[in-house]
């Protein structure tokens, strides 16, 4: 045990350490606030379908030349705009969802086929690499959380209306489609960001993950978000731990824990309800 600490205290030394852990609690954060309503509004599949467009713009943004980050940005929220402006037709019709998703995919092959680099480069789009993250990388990464966070409590209100009375909502005067669009934008940016720690194929547990976990325990918003952001961020900064006791990637801690600890709140809620 000695020698584990030993090891932390040691590793805390390096820049790409502490920049790690702030990458992963930034994107945490993001993350899990932002898929505490995408869990609510019923969104899982749609949010799903974002981190594999966000691969074709990923794999495009590296034959450009700009890095993955930005690629995936763009395609993301044009993608994004687009569902929203559908509204409750996307959300509806999963068949929509997984056109779009096949299409990007296929996409995404092609610019993966027509890239001469690095083949490490792939691999990082895939499946991310918290510990290689750039200071540049931070700096984007820091900026959007901040932006997308204060963007989310300036909807915030709209938001969880037409999230859990969408018809009383609209009869109110509530603009849905401006809320959906917005909203879906953010969730474009959620998981571009978060895709930097697991990777647009593992970004879906990390979006989705904590918030619901945290609904099994909370039924009311504020302490549910807060639940959300608290098993987001620990789960982020235990992986790294654990990847740098183990030197096992945090592509596989995050989701790994996330999983069990979503099987142990399952239980808690059968003995808590007997069901």
């Amino acid at each position: 045990m000695a020698n584990i600490f030993t090891e932390l205290a040691d590793a805390w030394q390096y820049d790409f350490i502490r920049s790690a852990l702030l990458a992963g609690t930034v994107c945490a954060a993001l993350a899990s606030c932002v898929g505490y309503f995408v869990v609510v509004r019923k969104m899982a599949f749609a949010g799903h379908a974002l981190g594999h467009i966000g691969f074709a713009g990923a794999c495009a943004g590296v034959i450009l030349g700009c890095g993955p980050l930005p690629g995936m940005l763009a395609l993301n929220v044009i993608a994004a705009t687009g569902m929203g402006m559908l509204g409750e037709r996307v959300q509806k019709s999963d068949l929509v969802i997984g056109m779009m998703l096949s299409f990007a995919l296929g996409l995404g092959s092609l610019f993966l086929s027509m890239f001469k680099g690095y083949a490490g480069q792939a691999t990082t789009i895939l499946f991310g690499n918290l510990l290689a993250v750039s200071q540049d990388q931070l700096l984007g990464m820091v900026v959007l959380t901040v932006v997308s966070l204060l963007v989310l409590l300036a909807i915030f209100r709209p938001l969880l209306f037409s999230s859990l009375e969408p018809e009383l909502a609209e009869a109110k005067g509530v603009p849905l489609r401006l809320v959906s669009v917005v909203f879906y934008v953010l969730v474009a940016v959620a998981v571009a960001v978060a895709s930097q720690i697991v990777g647009v194929l593992l970004v879906f547990t990390l979006l989705i993950g904590p918030p619901a976990i945290a609904q099994r325990f909370c039924h009311t918003i504020w302490p549910g978000i807060a639940l959300s952001l608290g098993i987001g961020i620990g789960v982020t900064w235990v992986t790294l731990i654990l990847a740098c006791i183990t030197d096992w990637p945090p592509s596989f801690w995050a989701p790994t824990l996330l999983f069990i600890f979503y099987l142990l709140s399952a239980g808690c809620t059968r003995i808590r309800t007997g069901k």
